[in-house]
């Protein structure tokens, strides 16, 4: 089986030297990915179109497979599996076009396009006029259009052999991979970070990945398993990082120096200044973030500014502009959804007032108090791993006690509930059950005093949406604490 991949449009109408220089970087792309598949690949360069040579050999289960991974490699606009025949003549190459191209034209306006390499005694020309008679004789419901064809008949004829078009497959298109430079993506595991990276994918750039942990290792491990999918499925031509920044820590010093209003952007500005540090680190001139704007609070035009002023290094968004429906669209076309619907919103900190505007000498006032020491520890603490061993040997996350309502609870001989929410929400809505100890210890402080709590007892750990309890259970018994769980409910 072969199959001829044609280039993007944007890259035949780049100068000879660029495209060649694009071509070359393709075709090795191509090499590379299907070579993971089956060493017996062949891949050939040339001006139009890659040719790739299957092994005779393989199963129709990995042609499926190969032919599905060409339609996801950045650069090739369509892939046409052919198969090259045997042609010395017109009246031979109507005799495989016709029986092929008939019920695709029934009906509507086509045109033949034949492109002719060698030693014939008939012309381009031609060959287009005879083939299109031999069609329109087979086929007289449809007509010939040059200007505007449906259907547009495809043939290649170089010396002797014919190459019949059997099926079109539309390609990934944009760029090839790597001949753009590179890129630094936040990925937090939702439906926006994966399809920001996608895009520039799309666009040729190596991506590499950073993530920010706020969730111990049951965050981790989603996502290292979307991004590993991402990789592998639209980027593995080149291995690239996927870097780990715990958290935590700046999490828990934003809740205890910076204003309620403010965290959000905060929060945000030392992402971003962590991850110029880490892309500064390694030649990456770049950073890539999910935001869209208006969709939360941090990403109004004048927070995004605010956050922009933190980096030393440009922030691209390619979502900037992009309803949520559509990403989530594109989350699922690219299947990175199924990942981001299983994914707690790991937010770290919420706001009950964020600004919308957040003043900047405000701002600048509230991170005078920052303990800046806790950020440059985080960095210093962050672990990388290449996107090809994401998943070796990484644990999944452990179940955790779930209890769902308070009526429960008098079956359990000894349990605590502790509540976990920052102290104005407890205020604005006291956790009241009755005959069960509560004990009230944010949770920026619990990872601190769990080991503190006396033992002989089952602690519940609360918040108002479950997740930041979850999370907090998850990451205890990651410590070997595994006498924490979740209460889902107060009522």
């Amino acid at each position: 089986m072969t199959y001829l991949l044609k280039l993007h449009p944007e890259i035949t109408i780049k100068s000879r030297s660029v495209r060649q220089h694009m071509t070359r970087c393709l075709a090795s792309n191509v090499r590379n990915i299907l070579r993971q598949l089956d060493e017996g690949v062949r891949v050939k360069g040339g001006w139009d179109a890659l040719l790739v040579s299957l092994p005779e050999a393989l199963s129709p289960g990995r042609v499926q497979e190969m032919e599905e991974t060409l339609t996801r490699i950045p650069g090739i606009h369509e892939v046409l599996a052919t198969e090259a025949v045997p042609c010395t003549s017109l009246t031979e190459a109507a005799a495989w076009i016709v029986p092929h191209w008939k019920a695709a034209i029934a009906g509507r306006r086509f045109r033949v396009r034949a492109k002719r390499r060698g030693d014939h005694d008939f012309s381009s020309m031609d060959l287009e006029r005879h083939l299109g008679s031999a069609l329109l004789a087979a086929e007289p419901s449809a007509r010939v259009d040059l200007k505007n064809p449906e259907v547009v008949v495809s043939v290649e004829l170089t010396h002797k052999r014919l190459q019949l078009i059997r099926s079109r497959r539309p390609g990934l298109g944009g760029y090839p991979l790597g001949v753009q430079g590179q890129a630094l993506a936040l990925v937090s595991g939702g439906f926006d970070s994966p399809v920001a990276a996608w895009r520039m994918l799309r666009r040729g750039i190596k991506t590499h990945y950073l993530f920010f942990n706020l969730g111990g290792p049951a965050h981790e491990s989603g996502v290292r398993e979307v991004t590993h999918h991402l990789w592998q499925r639209y980027s593995a031509s080149h291995n690239v990082d996927f870097t780990s920044v715990p958290f935590e820590g700046v999490v828990t010093e934003i809740l205890r120096s910076i204003p309620d209003g403010l965290m959000g952007v905060v929060l945000k500005r030392m992402m971003v200044r962590a991850a110029s540090r880490v892309a500064t680190r390694s030649g990456i001139p770049v950073l890539v973030t999910g935001d869209a704007i208006a969709q939360v609070s941090s990403q109004t035009l004048s927070n995004l500014a605010l956050i922009d002023a933190a980096s030393k290094l440009p922030i691209l968004r390619p979502l900037v502009t992009e309803d949520k429906q559509e990403i989530i669209d594109t989350a699922r076309r690219i299947d990175t959804a199924r990942f981001a619907e299983q994914m707690p919103e790991y937010c770290g900190v919420i706001s009950r007032r964020p600004h919308t505007r957040a003043p900047t000498d405000k701002v600048l006032a509230a991170e005078a108090d920052f303990d800046f020491t806790v950020l440059d520890a985080a960095v210093d603490a962050a672990t990388v791993t290449r996107a090809n061993r994401l998943l070796e040997g990484w644990p999944q996350p452990g179940e955790v006690t779930v209890v769902d309502s308070p009526a429960t609870l008098a079956e359990m001989p000894a349990v605590s509930v502790i509540d976990i929410r920052p102290p104005e929400e407890r205020e604005a809505a006291p956790l009241v059950i009755s005959e069960v100890p509560c004990l009230a210890i944010p949770f920026y402080e619990l990872q601190g005093q769990a080991e503190t709590l006396p033992g002989g007892r089952e602690y519940l750990l609360y918040c108002d949406q479950g997740v930041m309890s979850h999370m907090q259970a998850l990451h205890l018994k990651d410590r070997g604490m595994s006498h924490f769980g979740v209460l889902r409910s107060a009522s």
